[in-house]
């Protein structure tokens, strides 16, 4: 059996340095592929395009990530921004938003990490709270993953797949705030935030907060593999 074909969003820079070259650049931190090479999947880059493309590149993918990055517009989901909102990065949204509605409206498998997870709540018609601590780097630090405890919630998608409290690396400063039409919340940290939100049902999306490409746990990812394998099983079902 083929390996699934997942896609994952990438960064968009305008300027990045390597040998003699300092060029625009669409790019992923490599722990994205090691993570879906590792869980059994086949990873393929998806740089920002023309959102109208969205739906032709994931009908052609057996799976979505859409990666973490810089903080969704404001105005996506009708607020005023906040002074310590990061800058804006129009062509990530506008794109990872359109690949997020394409997987929606396909049934496609779709994991959402960090930023991913506030897009997909946006995309859904939930709002973001701008700025909250303790949930980046240890004591502040910039540049350095920190480290918290996320609870599931039993029933969930996210919890038959840790049933554990467990760990995670954490960098980020906004979070759900108002949760997106048809998400539950499936995981939550100690001070409350969602953690994890999810669509129930037969169609398999998951947002997580946290950064599994900077950890070893690969259950999330590995569901995200499995779901492949359940829905082709259910497209291939006869129809009665």
């Amino acid at each position: 059996m083929n390996r699934p074909l997942i896609g994952i969003s990438t960064y968009l820079e305008a300027s990045v340095r390597w040998g003699v070259w300092e060029l625009p650049a669409a790019l992923l931190p490599a722990g994205y592929a090691r993570m879906v090479r590792e869980a059994g999947g086949l990873a393929v880059l998806l740089p920002p395009d023309a959102p109208e493309l969205a739906a032709e590149a994931v009908a052609r993918l057996d799976a979505v990530v859409v990666a973490g990055g810089p903080d969704v517009e404001p105005a996506r989901y009708g607020a005023g921004r906040d002074p310590r909102t990061g800058p804006p990065a129009p062509e990530r949204d506008a794109w990872e938003a359109a690949l997020i509605g394409a997987a929606l409206e396909s049934g496609t498998p779709l994991l959402g990490i960090c930023r991913g997870l506030q897009l997909l709540n946006v995309v859904c018609g939930g709002a973001l709270t701008q700025h909250l601590d303790g949930h980046a780097g240890p004591d502040g630090a910039t540049g350095v993953f920190g480290s918290h405890p996320v609870t599931p919630v039993p029933g969930t998608r996210y919890a038959s797949l840790v049933p554990d409290v467990c760990a995670v690396p954490t960098y980020h400063h906004q979070a759900v705030d108002r949760i997106g039409a048809g998400l539950v919340a499936s995981a939550h940290a100690a001070d409350g935030t969602v953690e994890a939100v999810e669509l129930p049902g037969d169609h398999w999306v998951l947002g997580v907060q946290w950064h599994p490409e900077a950890g070893d746990d690969l259950r999330v990812v590995r569901g995200l593999v499995q779901a492949v394998a359940s829905r082709e099983a259910r497209l291939a079902e006869p129809v009665a």
